[in-house]
């Protein structure tokens, strides 16, 4: 081969090579201009699930001491009951005395009539919770002393048994102040919590000499 083939064969190389590089030029800048990919691009190892639109997180609750009426003895008895949570004292207290409403689950008798209403919940620095319900309230209270006893105090004893910052109760009625539900128990200051209307387990029977233990 002469030079001047030797040329020839070389300019028509860099022809071909010239061309390749032109026509695939765009193709080769726009791969260079994307990102590289970054970890959090990359799929999970199914470690953690993925987050699922609608997934909530779980409902936090809390365990009470509601107190109705014990069905066979004169007073009130705690019943356990499940609540949501919540950081608002005054909406927590409201969760619990709706609860009372809604009556026992354990077979004992309610202390409030079902249609009565939560209307307002306060509760002061001092620990003075402030119960503002519907006039629906007075109903189970009008069957004597008795009966306005326990409707009082299983609001009162459920509320402060059950959060300590909570140290007396004002029950309001129809957002005003009332002296008392049936005419039994005073309701124009707030009341402390009385355990005494807690009924006690059935006393043993007394007086019941033992059988003489038979001779040989």
């Amino acid at each position: 081969m002469t030079p001047r083939q030797a040329n020839l064969f070389t300019l028509l190389g860099l022809l071909c090579l010239l061309a390749v590089v032109t026509l695939t030029a765009p193709r080769w800048a726009r791969l260079l201009r994307q990102p590289l990919g970054s970890p959090e691009d990359e799929p999970s190892s199914g470690i953690e699930a993925a987050a699922r639109p609608g997934d909530k997180e779980p409902e936090r609750r809390i365990s009470v001491r509601l107190y109705f009426e014990a069905p066979e003895r004169a007073g009130l008895l705690p019943e356990e009951r499940s609540v949501p949570f919540s950081d608002d004292l005054a909406r927590q207290l409201r969760m619990v005395v709706e609860e009372l409403v809604r009556g026992s689950t354990t077979g004992l008798l309610p202390t409030l009539p079902a249609g009565t209403k939560v209307l307002e919940v306060f509760v002061t620095a001092r620990g003075i919770a402030y119960l503002d319900l519907s006039k629906e309230v007075a109903q189970l209270a009008g069957g004597g002393s008795k009966g306005e006893l326990l409707t009082v105090y299983s609001i009162v004893n459920s509320l402060t048994t059950n959060f300590p910052a909570v140290k007396r109760v004002q029950i309001l009625v129809e957002d005003k102040p009332v002296t008392t539900l049936a005419g039994h128990v005073d309701l124009s200051r707030p009341l402390l919590p009385d355990l005494t209307f807690v009924a006690l387990a059935t006393p043993a029977l007394s007086g019941v000499q033992p059988a003489p233990a038979a001779t040989p």
